[in-house]
């Protein structure tokens, strides 16, 4: 009763809109959740999204939640790039975001006060710097006035802002720590320290901001892998057991660490770090079992990936390690081929058969049991029909054969002979009697 109450009672903040929306929406910002009503993730999105309705209208936030189903609506959600469900959108002016990100009451709620703010935020003093900064594990600071990197950056922001904050500030309101080689300048704080753009060794505003969005060591899931695939930088995971604190988990977690921290002026525009908590991602990924703890570098642009040919004892062995795939002498596995594709179909098969018997063993005998009786059904039909066919053959051939044993006794007028032959061997007296004894059979 508790639930149903919260559901109903967060409905309320939730906009059921139509075709109306497509004329009224400019005068306002939205969120909105584009569902299908019998898409499974939508409705468990569902009570998730009363709980974003309720919070954003507790806390006075101008943008206002709402849900269309995209299959009553579909020439609005196809106009709105709408391709599977659920997808959820912010919706400001002209422009529309995407939201990729974990579908969680705050992550979804920090996307939209984002999203929904202004693209730069200024930062006045040193107070409010601080206060970002605890606030925000990476930062990005635009510093200085009017100038063509200004306007770049506030082109990237309008790109990158579904993913990261972006600030500006004057030269006095930043750390006393912080020392700028010329203005303006673009600077990135994260990691306990921080990094200056530079357009001739870091190349596009854009790339560099994509990529170091992200500390350099991360605790690594599969959305975050995912989200990893836009850097174009290869990641190299210590895939361990959280729960495990043997000496062996910790150790190969401490060289990733150590080679982020302390190599980072010579790969981070290359490699991302981190760890894995369990192998069952990685495996599904790998199309393999990988026993931990390991450590392996994937390529998610081509689904290639690195294992190390030898075990990695030290920070050194590490490092000669990724020198080997940067070089190229280190074996690539995997990849997007047309091999590893037909492996990757077998794959799924195999893994989607064997979680359906896991979950629901009845359920999974009645999806593949019952496919499988028919088809065997039918091909019992088709090898009984062809054993009758055989049967029929069989006893036409033999009534043939009866036939050819009849003409086989001789023509009808070598049979009248013979018969002439036996009457003419009779006496005459025979003879008669035999006439009047035909003559009254006939």
């Amino acid at each position: 009763a508790v639930v149903a109450h919260v559901v109903a009672s967060g409905a309320g903040f939730v906009e059921d809109l139509d075709e109306s929306f497509k004329e009224n929406r400019k005068d306002d910002i939205w969120l909105v959740d584009f569902y299908a009503p019998w898409c499974g993730h939508c409705k468990k999105l569902e009570p998730v999204w009363n709980e974003v309705g309720i919070e954003m209208r507790n806390m006075g936030s101008p943008v206002k939640v709402g849900k269309m189903d995209a299959t009553s609506f579909s020439s609005i959600a196809s106009e709105f790039g709408v391709r599977g469900y659920p997808t959820i959108k912010l919706l400001k002016g002209d422009l529309a975001y995407n939201y990729r990100g974990p579908r969680t009451k705050d992550d979804i709620i920090e996307f939209a006060n984002r999203v929904a703010g202004p693209l730069i935020r200024p930062l006045p003093s040193q107070h409010m710097f601080e206060h970002v900064q605890k606030r925000h594990r990476v930062l990005f600071v635009y510093v200085g006035g009017e100038s063509p990197l200004k306007e770049k950056y506030i082109e990237v922001a309008s790109e990158l802002i579904v993913y990261t904050y972006f600030f500006s500030a004057s030269e006095d309101v930043l750390p006393e720590y912080v020392t700028l080689p010329e203005l303006p300048a673009v600077m990135v704080f994260k990691d306990g320290t921080y990094f200056v753009y530079d357009e001739y060794e870091d190349g596009d505003l854009s790339s560099w901001i994509n990529r170091e969005r992200f500390q350099g060591y991360l605790h690594v899931d599969g959305f975050t892998l995912y989200e990893l695939g836009d850097t174009g930088k290869l990641v190299a995971i210590a895939v361990i057991d959280d729960k495990n604190s043997s000496v062996e988990h910790t150790r190969l977690k401490s060289i990733i660490q150590e080679v982020a921290r302390d190599y980072r002026d010579h790969f981070h525009r290359d490699f991302q770090f981190g760890h894995m908590d369990g192998n069952d991602y990685i495996n599904s990924l790998l199309m393999d079992d990988l026993t931990i703890p390991t450590i392996v570098v994937l390529n998610t642009s081509n689904q290639q990936y690195f294992l190390p040919d030898k075990h990695i004892e030290s920070t050194e062995d590490m490092v000669q390690f990724i020198n080997n795939i940067l070089d190229g002498t280190a074996e690539a596995q995997g990849g997007d081929g047309l091999l590893q594709r037909i492996k990757r179909i077998i794959y799924d098969a195999k893994s989607t058969i064997f979680s359906v018997f896991k979950s629901s063993p009845l359920l999974g005998c009645f999806l593949f049991g019952l496919p499988l009786g028919v088809i065997s059904i039918m091909c019992y039909g088709i090898c009984t029909a062809d054993t009758e066919g055989e049967v029929f053959e069989h006893e036409g051939a033999k009534k043939e054969s009866g036939d050819r044993e009849l003409t086989d006794e001789g023509s009808e007028e070598e049979q009248e002979e013979e018969k002439n032959g036996k009457y003419t061997e009779l006496s005459d007296g025979e003879l008669k009697q035999k006439d009047i004894m035909e003559k009254k059979k006939d």
